[in-house]
């Protein structure tokens, strides 16, 4: 049995994730802003499921952390889901505000308060729902791409400082393609993964303590694609 904290657990990948933790026997800390949803899911797995409500936007992340740590008895496993996206044709500053307040501020606030708890517990395990648009810009997204590349980068830094500082702790960047939430909007969503599907090939992938998981893995091959394609030929695409 391990304890697994989800920072963004009111539905979507997060709420499945937190049901097939509990499904596995696993004491999981969910958080969300609305409390009757994280209620209901509590509701399912009274005895495993423990709650904090509160907004990652906000200055007082880790006072709420730390009140949910305490109710769960500590964790094994930090995993950052919480975010947001849409598309900003006229490049709206709320929207690109909000955004960056959700997918990096919120994100490394939480995420150096979980390394640095792991770094003194002695082991641990960090993942971040990063996406694959973390490759390059979008157009349609400009802020939205940023952020996930932030994410990733930020992973991937931490990821070399453990190894350096020699710690039993594991970084994983998450890549999810387009998966059947709200957040897949606009024109031209393909490879479509349901929400089960994902969560299962993440829990998989922190599991095998990877570095990187594309969900699904087909989408591996996108990324290539994106990385790889001539500036003029890219420009068409995104």
């Amino acid at each position: 049995m391990k304890k697994i904290i989800i920072i963004g657990a009111t539905s979507g990948i997060g709420k499945e994730l937190a049901i097939q933790y509990c499904k596995a026997g696993n004491i999981v800390g969910i958080t969300g802003r609305r409390t009757e949803l994280l209620n209901e899911l509590q509701l399912q797995f009274p005895n495993q499921i423990f709650t904090e409500a509160f907004d990652v936007t906000g200055t007082e992340n880790r006072n709420h952390l730390e009140s949910l740590l305490s109710k769960t008895g500590g964790m094994d496993i930090f995993i950052y889901n919480s975010g947001t996206a849409d598309i900003s044709k006229n490049l709206n500053w709320e929207l690109d505000k909000q955004i960056t307040q959700t997918n990096v501020n919120g994100f490394i606030d939480l995420t150096n308060y979980a390394f640095n708890y792991f770094q003194k517990q002695g082991h641990g395990q960090i993942a971040g729902i990063s996406s694959v648009a973390s490759n390059r810009g979008n157009s349609w997204a400009p802020a939205y791409s940023a952020s996930k590349a932030f994410m990733s980068n930020y992973l991937e830094g931490i990821h070399i400082k453990a190894g350096r500082m020699k710690l039993n702790l594991a970084v994983t960047d998450i890549q999810p393609g387009f998966v059947d939430t709200p957040m897949a909007k606009g024109d031209g969503v393909f490879w479509k993964a349901t929400v089960p599907k994902a969560a299962t090939q993440i829990i998989a992938a922190i599991n095998k303590r990877k570095k990187k998981a594309y969900i699904t893995k087909r989408w591996v091959l996108f990324a290539w694609i994106m990385k790889l394609s001539p500036d003029f030929l890219y420009k068409r695409m995104v």
